[in-house]
């Protein structure tokens, strides 16, 4: 004897009956074969070690003393930051409303957060981090980009070209 719970005999009579088609095969799903999987893994393995070498031969090849290459940190790469952002910088875009406002206030930001960075660690960059707090301070108290402040913003300019 079959036993059926509550549910089963509720739904199974709520179907409607049908004899089985025998004429349409059952549907099966395929696994690939086993050589194929193989095949894959090997290809998977092989990446993993040449992309690993790469990355070992460029670690092993520089010595992080150049402060150019994406992972440069310290002073030197913290001031060139500073200077990039301060490149990206548009002052006439920084009143816009939306993005191009909101790119204007973020590259002047990270100028001034980056040197102010560079010359914690390296007193070298203390007259950019300087002279981009003092645009930002004079911009503070006029809220506009007057001739003070457009003053600062091209001495940080021109201290960054001797970076």
């Amino acid at each position: 004897m079959r036993i059926i719970s509550r549910q089963h005999y509720i739904f199974s009579a709520m179907e409607p009956q049908q004899s089985p088609d025998t004429s349409i095969a059952p549907a099966t799903t395929a696994s690939p074969p086993a050589g194929h999987r193989r095949s894959l893994a090997v290809a998977l393995v092989i990446g993993l070690v040449v992309g690993g070498g790469g990355v070992g031969a460029v670690w092993a090849l520089s010595d992080g003393s150049s402060g150019t290459g994406p992972t440069a940190s310290g002073p030197a790469a913290d001031a060139r930051a500073a200077c990039d952002a301060l490149d990206g910088f548009d002052e006439s875009k920084y009143d816009v409303e939306g993005p191009e406002g909101d790119i204007a206030l973020n590259h002047w930001g990270a100028a001034g957060a980056l040197s102010a960075a560079a010359a914690a660690g390296d007193a070298r960059y203390k007259a950019l981090a300087q002279t981009i707090g003092r645009s930002q301070d004079r911009h503070a108290q006029a809220f506009t980009f007057n001739d003070d402040v457009k003053k600062e913003l091209a001495e940080a300019r021109r201290i960054c070209e001797g970076l």
